[in-house]
């Protein structure tokens, strides 16, 4: 098949870490052939979603680990499949790609589905599994927001369209800074605030769950930095070897139908103690570490979804 990766540059990743190299590495080993391109070389022109971009190869070898072949302009409907790949944040011009990939898809099959990708990103979609997650509030006025602090004392404040743990602040019942930071964040977003109760089983650990297709295939946990409330890897988070428990069956059996009718197929949970933090469709990493831990080869399940809903 002919892939198009649509991802942020790949000069400076992390081969033994990035999610999308490795579907990269596997989808290479499988025969298909590669093209790379950043989100900022997708367009739409008259009736066309094109993209700018490299043929690509890909090897496991750290400071030589791409070739690019000479730079094309492509039309994207002739690809069998195009990765959405890119790290939020989850902005207007990330949307924007959503809608623009939409227009090609499923003729070719775009991985996720991206208008399911638009409608759900990471911190709304578990809004529709209010009993699986922690006491939550979205709102951007601060009277609502004082009153849900009031209400559970220790709370989790974050940017609703936030990620690798950016801009996470944890407010204790003794803590002052609620209006401190109100105050920072509205100054320079006009996005609202998702607010939590802490959950302290994150001491333990913060899982990510691995869903290909609606199924789990494995976990990670990842365990916060001495003194840090967040176990996200990009902030230092510690990764380590776990296995799925019934609760994380249980969740999953709620939540992966619905992903797999949506065309989510590769979805990383978060799941601290016994609730559903977050529904990751956007970028999610994580198979990497399982696949180091568990001997699961999580991005060759992820071939096989793919290569079954083209056959």
């Amino acid at each position: 098949m002919k892939i198009a990766f649509q991802m942020d540059p790949i000069g400076p990743i992390d081969i033994n870490a990035d999610s999308t190299f490795r579907i990269a590495e596997e989808a290479q080993k499988r025969g298909h052939e590669l093209f790379y391109y950043t989100p900022e070389n997708l367009a739409y022109q008259e009736g066309r979603v094109t993209a700018r971009g490299w043929p690509l190869t890909v090897r496991r070898k750290i400071g030589d680990h791409f070739s690019l072949g000479d730079e094309a302009e492509v039309d994207l409907s002739e690809f069998d499949v195009v990765w959405l790949r890119q790290d939020p944040p989850f902005d207007m011009f990330y949307i924007t790609t959503t809608h623009l990939l939409q227009r090609i898809h499923p003729k070719t099959l775009v991985v996720n589905d991206p208008f399911w990708v638009r409608n759900y990103p990471e911190k709304l979609l578990v809004l529709d599994f209010p009993d699986l997650t922690p006491p939550t509030t979205i709102a951007r006025d601060l009277a609502t927001i004082r009153r849900f602090k009031d209400q559970h004392g220790d709370v989790i404040l974050k940017p609703l369209y936030g990620n690798g743990g950016a801009g996470v602040f944890r407010l204790t019942e003794t803590d002052r800074n609620l209006s401190s930071l109100h105050e920072l964040f509205t100054g320079f977003s006009r996005e609202p605030l998702i607010v939590q109760k802490y959950l302290p089983a994150v001491s333990n650990g913060d899982k990510r769950v691995i869903l290909v297709d609606g199924e789990p295939v494995g976990a990670i946990n990842r365990v916060p930095a001495a003194g840090e409330t967040r176990s996200n890897m990009h902030v230092g988070g510690r990764p380590e070897k776990i296995g799925l428990s019934d609760r994380d069956r249980e969740i999953c059996d709620r939540i992966g139908p619905l992903l797999r009718e949506k065309g989510q197929i590769f979805v990383g949970i978060d799941v601290i103690g016994d609730y559903l933090t977050e529904i990751n469709v956007t970028s999610p990493t994580g198979i990497q570490e399982l696949e180091r831990f568990d001997g699961t080869n999580a991005a060759e399940k992820i071939w096989e979804a793919i290569e079954a809903r083209r056959a």
